[in-house]
């Protein structure tokens, strides 16, 4: 390395270590009141709270009083008594998200839930955006959308006009700075700390979200509506390693947060490849893979991710997958419908026949047994 550039990283290095200190020493502030009504930070209020009514009334959301009971839990684990002032909701949206509104409302997407590999992961993202709310970030952001267009398209940040939509056209423009992200950032990791968390797993998140990049062929992650208000990059990583150097000693409660996400992740794995962003759920999917091995339900879905993207050798490893859940005898009812549907493309009509069969005898009330029942009539002998 040169000299130059060693000094450089020398310097951001105990840069960061001096912020770590520093978040050690940081005070949880006193609960945030309510403002007043006739500031411009009140009228905020007034305007997030109706959106809060629109998304507390959403059909997105995750109607599950566990799956409630369990993610107050953990803000209430991280946040103390602020967490009386915060109202959480989970949002059926396959998307990379969650968001803390000034007035206390917090989003928690279901792409974030899918991708996070235990409950210590999960805290670090909530601890980060908590610590946006704490220091009142967003309040920043409004001060600086001077016009009346500029906080229509602030609001849209946290609430359901567009959703996925919004968020990717707006979040680069409406991104927290560079100042506040870092800043956020310390305080998430010193909340997890305090809470008793594995801080170590803050900065494994944007790993393995940068790995879902990089097969999408994505330079710049900014550009992607996973991370268009949050991006993820190399420089984010590296920071928060640096902060957990001192002390990476905690839990990651991932058992517990398996359990809980286990009614829903076949539901949130069949929104997640509607999306038809294969290349990153492909890297989603090795990743799961690598610590559930042979795991029926991920080997049916990453073999259908590869029949559809359907590029070179991915039928190949479409059929291996296919079959390795279907020997497993744990297999979801509609693996053999995938695995039929990829005989019938490739002319292995016995094959063909077979697997569809199968499938209407383990899902026989399924909504597309007819057409299958067709294809089946269809099919050469």
């Amino acid at each position: 390395m040169k000299r130059r550039a060693w000094l450089k990283w020398g310097c951001a290095h105990c840069l960061l270590l001096s912020g770590a200190a520093s978040a050690a020493d940081w005070m949880l502030p006193t609960r945030l009141g309510r403002p007043d009504p006739a500031s411009d930070e009140g009228g905020l209020w007034a305007l997030l709270d109706r959106e809060e009514t629109r998304v507390r009334r959403s059909p997105l959301r995750l109607r599950d009083a566990g799956l409630q009971t369990y993610l107050e839990g953990v803000v209430g684990r991280l946040a103390g008594e602020h967490a009386a002032d915060m109202r959480v909701y989970a949002l059926r949206v396959p998307m990379f998200n969650a968001s803390m509104a000034p007035n206390g409302m917090m989003q928690i997407w279901s792409g974030l839930l899918l991708r996070v590999d235990n409950e210590a992961q999960l805290a670090a993202v909530l601890g980060h955006e908590i610590g946006h709310y704490l220091e009142r970030h967003s309040v920043a952001r409004l001060r600086d959308a001077k016009s009346r267009s500029a906080l229509g398209t602030f609001l849209s940040v946290f609430g359901l006009v567009g959703a996925v939509g919004a968020l990717a056209a707006v979040g680069g423009a409406f991104a927290f700075s560079r100042e506040h992200e870092r800043e956020a950032d310390r305080i998430g990791v010193e909340l997890m700390r305090r809470a008793g968390y594995e801080t170590g797993e803050a900065s494994k998140i944007w790993g393995n979200l940068l790995a879902e990049l990089k097969a999408a062929g994505v330079e710049d992650p900014a550009q992607n509506a996973l991370f268009a208000t949050h991006p993820a990059n190399d420089e984010r990583r590296a920071d928060l390693q640096a902060l957990t150097l001192q002390d990476a000693r905690g839990e990651t409660r991932e058992a517990e947060f398996r359990a809980l996400i286990a009614p829903w992740r076949f539901s949130l794995l069949e929104d997640e490849l509607r999306r038809r962003r294969f290349e990153e759920s492909i890297v989603l999917l090795d990743r799961r893979l690598a610590s559930e091995p042979g795991d029926p339900e991920l080997l049916y879905f990453r073999g259908e991710a590869r029949r559809l993207r359907n590029r070179d050798g991915d039928l190949d490893l479409a059929l291996a997958d296919l079959e390795q859940s279907v020997r497993s005898g744990r297999e979801p009812a509609i693996a053999h419908r995938s695995l039929g549907t990829l005989h019938r493309a490739q002319e292995r009509h016995d094959a063909a026949r077979q697997a569809l069969q199968r499938y209407l005898e383990r899902a026989p009330e399924a909504p597309d047994a007819a057409f299958i029942r067709q294809t089946l009539e269809e099919l050469p002998s």
